[in-house]
């Protein structure tokens, strides 16, 4: 069925919708809009009443006002001054505008009557829920709203009919004229309730947001008054009672600027960030992360450095009392500070300790600090794998701090301190940076001298800080930074050296330590021999250290559990202290023997000597290597039986020999893993021993790499190999000719009693070994 068409005075609202159920009034003051309202009162009081699309058209057409409006009347006309009228109307029903019949002196437009009576809601389940639904909605709407009042909210929610709550609770609820607008121009009932209901959840949700925003706000400006008032009184009570002077932070670092002596880069930025400074005193969070660089960068020594100590023989008494042995450390430190002395300037070298664990290696880069005269600063690198760690993280970062060089610098207070960087090769990298690359501009004298960190941001000289780094392996370090430092191995110490140690150091520090006195506790030399050989396995004196201490704790519990007052330790009683003998060296064979050849080893705990074994036996031409053996002592044992094939028939050996006979070679201690490059010989010569059947000395032992051609090839860890064929009763040891110079720099004490013979192939090996 059609709509009914009617022709209506129409009144163009500005910046209003009027809905049906709706009952309001609005003032007019255009003289179309007043003669339209006229017009209407004469007629049927009925009106057409549509919003403009902008509120700035002074005088609208069709095209400037929505099409569908509502059709309303007007209860009452009341005449204001300066030609206004104000107007009472409630809203009735839809309307479409279909065409305007003239515009002067009023508008006057065809309207379509949008008759909505027909639409039927089912009495339902459905309609029930939907009508509970949206009675919710207003009352979240209400309660977040707050400008809709108790009495409205009431009448609403005691509405029934789905149809009438919907028009009733949009003509009530305070909507913006566009979304009342949308809401008048859907005429199907059910998007329109749609559209209703996603309104009110779409307003409750803003004004949430809304409310949060204003909480954080006024949260953030409390908290900023609260701040200020209370800094402004604490000021004021330390003014009455003269704790501090008037003077703002600000002025104390512009104060501190001036007096500080720093090259001119780091002065503007310093000028630049006290600036910031005065400019963030209302943020508090900006105004602390400034404040913490400007003071890190006040409290850094840029010009301030230490005068050296020149005086060589104070040094050289430092160095000699704090350590024993170390002879080429030291000497390397002497000649460093006679350069110095002579130059007035002298690059700070970088020298690299390397050596086995309780060398020593930490604590001499002490008494070098001592010996200058230095503050001393230590930088523990073990497992170090961010490299902001030593060039610092950048200031954009939460926590933001200097890099450890850095802070070293700041807390040594100079910038020429002696810096220990500790266990360099021990350093890892991984997907947060490449800290070796980064300790290549720390420790490159040529890059050094404008050392760029990341939190500090202007260069930072580290050219005249003496570096010293330590590390038990050379193996991990890479070879651009290898390169880089002086690098002096530090050898095992011989047990003369060991007895040295704990007589003049060990033993004081522990004694101190346990609250005993000298004549309480004393120790022979014997003693401390035991210690050292039967009781510890290691290159440097921690362990002899501990041993030594674990005497003091029970001797101190013993004197003050009995009546003695006195405790002597001998090679005798210490059992009753340290218990059984835990290390037994293996001392050389009775007798010399077929097959059997003892081979000397380095290991990162000094020296030891392996006994080589290998049995002949009937079979098919195998060779059997059992012993935990690593690949290069596998490939030494090839090349070994490789070479004894070539020279069989000098020995007088089968040809079939080899086809007819397995050969099986073992080092004994098999649950150990043994490798390196320097058992070639003793291998090849206990093979060809076990062939031939010829005895091979028991009080020689070897050590070297083997050629097939039978050359003897050089090896390293001589003096850790010689010591322990010293402690093991050997009396004759055969080393690879070209290791003749490492010999020469050895101590009489390690070399005297031992008869050391160069080889230089296997002929010359085999001469000597063999003892018929």
């Amino acid at each position: 069925m059609d709509n009914e068409i009617k022709s209506l005075p129409v009144v163009a609202l500005r910046g209003m919708t009027i809905l049906p159920e709706m009952v309001v009034h609005f003032d007019v003051s255009r003289e179309r809009s007043i003669a339209a309202v006229q017009e209407a009162m004469a007629e049927e009081q009925k009106i057409f009443l549509t919003a403009q699309k902008s509120i700035d058209t002074e005088n609208p057409g069709v095209e400037d006002v929505y099409e569908v409006g509502t059709v309303g009347t007007i209860r009452q006309i009341i005449k204001l001054p300066k030609h206004i009228v104000r107007v009472l109307v409630s809203g009735e029903t839809r309307g479409r505008l279909r065409g305007l019949e003239f515009s002067d002196p009023y508008l006057r437009a065809k309207v379509e009557i949008i008759d909505d009576s027909s639409v039927t809601i089912p009495d339902d389940l459905n309609a029930e829920a939907m009508e509970r639904g949206l009675k919710d909605m207003l009352a979240d709407y209400a309660a977040k709203n707050g400008k809709m009042s108790r009495e409205t909210v009431s009448q609403l929610m005691e509405v029934k009919g789905l149809k009438k709550l919907v028009d009733e609770i949009a003509a009530n609820i305070p909507l913006y004229y566009t979304e009342q607008q949308a809401i008048l121009s859907e005429t199907d009932f059910w998007k329109r309730y749609e559209k209703l209901a996603f309104t009110l959840v779409n307003e409750v949700q803003i004004i949430g947001i809304k409310e949060e925003i204003q909480r954080k706000v006024k949260e953030r400006v409390d908290k900023h008054q609260r701040e200020y008032i209370l800094r402004e009184q604490l000021k004021l009570i330390r003014e009455e009672l003269g704790e501090e002077s008037t003077i703002s932070d600000a002025e104390e670092f512009e104060n501190a600027l001036k007096k500080l002596k720093a090259p001119k880069e780091v002065k503007e930025k310093l000028q630049k960030e006290i600036n910031r400074f005065k400019s963030s005193l209302n943020s508090p969070a900006e105004n602390g992360v400034i404040r913490t660089y400007i003071e890190t960068l006040l409290e850094m020594p840029w010009d301030k450095a230490c005068r050296d100590n020149n005086d060589i023989e104070y040094a050289k008494k430092v160095l000699e009392e704090d350590h024993y042995g170390l002879e080429q450390v030291k000497e390397r430190i002497l000649e460093f500070l006679a350069v110095r002395t002579l130059t007035k300037k002298g690059d700070s070298p970088i020298l690299c300790l390397a050596g086995p664990p309780g060398t020593g290696k930490t604590s001499i880069a002490k008494s070098l600090a001592r010996a200058l005269k230095k503050p001393y600063v230590r930088i523990s690198l073990g497992g170090v794998r961010d490299e902001a760690e030593i060039r610092g993280h950048r200031k954009t970062y939460v926590g933001a701090m200097p890099g450890r060089i850095a802070n070293g610098i700041r807390t040594a207070g100079v910038k020429n301190p002696v810096m220990l960087l500790d266990e360099i090769d021990k350093v890892s990298t991984d997907y947060k940076g490449d800290t070796f690359s980064a300790l290549l501009e720390v420790l490159d004298s040529e890059q050094n001298s404008r050392f760029r960190d990341h939190y500090l941001e202007v260069p930072l000289d580290l050219s005249e800080v003496m570096f010293i780094t330590t590390a038990n392996t050379l193996q991990t370090i890479p070879r651009p930074l290898l390169d880089r430092m002086e690098v002096i191995e530090i050898s095992s110490y011989t047990e003369n050296e060991k007895l040295h140690i704990a007589m003049e150091h060990l033993i004081p520090k522990q004694l101190e330590k346990h609250g005993l006195t000298p004549e309480q506790l004393t120790f022979s030399r014997h003693a401390i021999w035991k210690m050292a050989r039967n009781y510890t396995k290691e290159a440097g004196v921690r362990q002899l250290e501990r041993e030594i201490g674990n005497v003091c704790r029970k001797a101190a519990k013993e004197i003050l559990t009995t009546d003695r007052e006195k405790i002597s330790v001998t090679d005798r009683n210490i059992h009753r202290f340290l218990g059984k003998e835990k290390y037994s060296y293996q001392m050389a064979n009775p007798a010399p023997e077929v097959g059997i050849v003892r081979g000397l080893a380095w290991t990162s705990v000094g020296g030891d000597t392996l006994q080589i074994e290998v049995n002949v036996m009937p079979g098919s031409g195998e060779l059997l290597l059992t012993g935990q053996m690593g690949d290069v002592m596998k490939e030494s044992a090839q090349a070994g039986i490789s070479y004894i094939r070539s020279v069989s028939r000098r020995y007088h050996v089968a040809d079939d020999f080899f086809e007819k006979h397995d050969i099986h070679l073992h080092i004994p201690e098999g649950a150990v893993p043994k490798d390196g490059p320097s058992a070639g010989i003793t291998m090849a010569t206990a093979m060809l021993s076990a062939v031939t059947e010829r005895k091979v000395r028991s009080d020689l032992a070897m050590t070297g790499e083997i050629t097939l051609r039978g050359r003897v090839l050089p090896i390293g860890g001589l003096k850790e190999k010689l010591l322990a064929a010293k402690a093991a009763g050997i009396k004759t040891v055969l080393i690879p000719k070209e290791n003749r110079a490492d010999v020469e720099e050895l101590s009489q004490e390690i070399t005297k009693g031992l008869e050391i013979l160069p080889v230089e192939n296997m002929d010359e090996v085999l001469e000597t070994a063999f003892a018929e």
